[in-house]
């Protein structure tokens, strides 16, 4: 059976590309998987089948096949062979994805963008870990203060992988946002995004960015965004000054089966 007959094939590969093979290997499997073309439960072909089919070392398809096992889309039987397991998390219904700058302008707030950094870089195990790419695989690191009326009011680091949108590091983000760039520049379909907040200390470096004194309370925004096809693309650090702006959330209540109380 051809794994990657319907949408990639081995020639389709791009061995020029800086994307590493088993990366791009890893991302076509999760792709397949998260739109159903490779079920939960089907029998993956050996890794000897496998990589001939995609004229690649066994060891460069096992670094793939062990990403998909780490995020458990692939179970790995000893004597059976390796399976599908499971799909990738699909998005909750809980809200609207917005932007941070798409949520300010909801609330009525003219923000200015000030960037800090645009650069090419080599990932943190943070940044890797979210972005599923390796230690020498570099990624897009952009550092951003928003502010309205001259105050500054949030400070954005986000990391975006280099393969997906490149020379993104050249894009004019002080007037175009990020979402729009990788959308509209890029041709990408953002899907969704994992957010988590929490209550920190400014550090010092956060402190001097926001305008505020070490140690005041902030709100720490931690996002990691996804495409439609389940690979992620972008991660952030926010820390937003809470006594001069909220973030928002539009909730929408799923449809509730006929016949419920």
């Amino acid at each position: 059976m051809a794994m990657f007959q319907r949408d990639r094939g081995p020639g389709e590969l791009d061995r020029e590309a800086p994307t590493a093979l088993h990366t791009q290997i890893s991302d076509a499997i999760r792709a397949g998987i998260a739109d159903g073309t490779w079920q939960v439960g089907l029998r993956m072909p050996s890794e000897p089948e496998l990589a001939a089919e995609l004229s690649v070392s066994r060891g460069t398809l096992r670094r793939a096949l062990s990403t998909l096992i780490d995020e458990g889309l692939l179970t790995q039987t000893p004597g059976r062979g390796t399976f599908v397991s499971a799909r990738p998390e699909p998005p909750s219904n809980e809200g609207e994805l917005r932007g941070i700058a798409e949520d300010f302008a909801l609330q009525g707030l003219r923000v200015t963008t000030r960037v800090l950094r645009s650069t090419v870089m080599l990932p943190s195990t943070t940044v890797g870990t979210a972005l599923h790419v390796l230690a020498d695989e570099p990624v897009v690191a952009l550092r951003r203060v928003r502010s309205t009326d001259s105050v500054p009011i949030a400070l954005l680091d986000n990391y975006v992988r280099a393969d997906f949108a490149p020379g993104l590091e050249a894009v004019d983000l002080e007037n175009e946002t990020l979402f729009d760039a990788l959308e509209n520049r890029y041709g990408l379909r953002i899907g969704h995004a994992r957010r988590r907040f929490a209550a920190r200390a400014a550090s010092t470096e956060v402190a001097t960015h926001l305008s505020i004194a070490p140690g005041t309370p902030v709100l720490h925004l931690q996002q990691t965004t996804v495409l439609t096809d389940g690979r992620p693309v972008e991660y952030s650090d926010v820390w937003i000054n809470s006594d001069e702006i909220s973030v928002s959330t539009l909730l929408e209540r799923a449809p509730r089966p006929e016949g419920t109380a």
